[in-house]
């Protein structure tokens, strides 16, 4: 056999090789060959070429890997069991740029599945090869090595933690300072990953002066990269007031404000978050948001969206109002109650409506004025018919019957209190008719009204064990009334007064 034949045979192979890793990798893309090619044992034919010596075969085969555990946690987990990490960290060190992207995409993909794999990962030395890696000259490298560590970062606050060990938070920082957005984006959803489990992971990322960079990002046309800069503001701004001041302090008010008309549903989702998570922690911080225009920017935005999107801006008008009278009147000043009673009307998901009706039971909880604002938006009748449907959850079910029970102990505004006194429950009936015993005593217009509306007949057929707060109630409003009059709405008095003209006698 010629020298040429001999050559020729391994040219052969490395064709055959390099169209098997090249047919797997596309086959690998399309979720409905995942199962044969697991059931042909691909990951025990692709992991020898991992090693291959022809570089490109070793960077396809670990894009095949990648796309396969990507795929669900029984391949990520293959992954795993076949010993593969070890192989991919070592060559991250030794390989070239290509390779490095595919290794980071294969360990990215085992560690998204769950804490379990993302440990594996971890204990085979991947971070620091891919701390490493972020400072590569190739933006790709450092992209794909970003990505890898948010996905081992995003599951609990120990694997954050072991991402934080290894150095990678002032590198992630400098990453977001690069040219390139996609990078810009990724980092910054790391480091959004690693802040959101703890005030002490938060406050590392806060050291390595990322509030500073992520706030001048607020004003580029990136919507994708807006997302992960309003997320990873929000996530460092929830654990403390400490914190939130920070986030404030880097002028993001009012710059933020515009994206909550950003065309893109998460970038405005993530903005609203971001001003709920300052606007909780306390009454200044939350004057200040309404200061600069935020909380009628979030009302223009509750009323342009709908179903999850709208969620934490109903969130943020209930914590700004829960601070104080002043707060919770400049949300019903700019109209944030017809807002939260149109959304509590058109909302279906229960965990929204619950949202709402909390939101609502916060705002009416400080005065007669306020309560007023909700009576005349007509929010009783609705949360009481969510507190007594049956089939909804029982958080829904508290939080309606919370925040009647919050708005009613300051409602006087009689004629929207009158149709509860219908359709009330007990427990909730007492305190409709508790505040009609505090109004009616000092206003005779409304003593009339009450008696030609039909309220004062249907107290008279309340049912009241004597002794109880109900029944003091009751003896407190027919005091108002002459006798006659209460006995004449009394139930069975028609009754006794035909019975009389029955047996009455004419004189004649």
């Amino acid at each position: 056999m010629s020298q040429r034949q001999v050559v020729q045979v391994f040219e052969t192979y490395q064709k055959a090789r390099a169209q098997f890793v090249q047919t797997v990798s596309e086959l690998a893309s399309r979720p409905q060959n995942i199962e044969s090619l697991q059931n042909n044992g691909v990951m025990q034919l692709l992991r020898p070429l991992l090693l291959d010596i022809v570089p490109t075969v070793q960077q396809t085969a670990a894009l095949a890997l990648g796309r396969l555990a990507n795929y669900n946690d029984d391949l990520a987990e293959a992954v795993v069991k076949g010993d593969i990490l070890p192989q991919l960290v070592y060559s991250l060190a030794e390989q070239n740029r290509f390779y490095k992207k595919a290794a980071s995409f294969v360990l990215r993909a085992v560690a998204k599945h769950s804490p379990e794999l993302a440990q594996n990962v971890v204990e085979c030395g991947a971070l620091d090869a891919l701390v490493i890696c972020l400072e590569e000259f190739d933006p790709g490298v450092k992209e794909s090595a970003a990505w890898a560590l948010g996905y081992i970062a995003r599951h609990n606050g120990e694997l954050s933690q072991a991402v934080v060990d290894a150095g990678a938070v002032p590198l992630l920082v400098l990453c977001i300072q690069e040219p390139e957005i996609a990078l810009k984006r990724i980092s910054a959803s790391a480091l959004s990953d690693i802040a959101k489990h703890s005030p002490e992971l938060a406050q590392t990322v806060v050291d390595a002066g990322a509030i500073a960079h992520l706030a001048a990002l607020i004003g580029n046309k990136d919507s994708k990269l807006k997302r992960q800069v309003y997320s990873a503001l929000s996530q460092i701004s929830k654990h403390s007031v400490e914190l939130a001041e920070l986030v404030v302090e880097a002028e993001v008010f009012p710059a933020l404000l515009s994206s909550l008309r950003d065309p893109d549903d998460y970038v405005q989702k993530n903005v609203a978050t971001l001003i709920r998570e300052i606007a909780k922690h306390t009454p200044e911080l939350a004057q200040l948001i309404v200061n600069a225009g935020g909380v009628a920017a979030v009302i223009d935005y509750i009323g342009d969206s709908k179903g999850n999107v709208r969620l934490p801006g109903i969130m943020m008008l209930g914590y700004v109002a829960a601070h104080s009278e002043n707060l919770a009147m400049a949300v019903i000043v700019s109209k944030g109650v017809v807002q939260l009673a149109i959304a509590l009307s058109e909302e279906t998901e229960e965990h929204i409506q619950a949202a709402t009706a909390w939101a609502l039971g916060q705002i009416g909880r400080h005065t007669p004025e306020h309560a007023k604002a909700l009576a005349q938006a007509n929010v009783l009748p609705r949360l009481l018919d969510l507190y007594l449907a049956s089939d909804n959850a029982q958080d829904l079910q508290s939080k309606a019957k919370r925040s009647l029970k919050n708005i009613l102990s300051r409602c006087v505004h009689l004629p929207a209190l009158e149709p509860l006194l219908h359709d009330a429950p007990p427990n909730i009936l007492k305190h409709v008719v508790g505040q009609f015993s505090k109004v009616l005593p000092n206003d005779p217009k409304a003593r009339r009204l009450f008696v030609t509306s039909g309220g004062l007949k249907k107290i008279q057929e309340i049912h009241a064990e004597p002794g109880t707060i109900l029944a003091e109630y009751i003896r407190t409003i027919n005091s108002c009334y002459p006798e006659e009059i209460v006995r004449y709405y009394s139930p069975g008095y028609s009754d006794k007064l035909l019975e009389r003209v029955e047996q009455y006698k004419p004189s004649v």
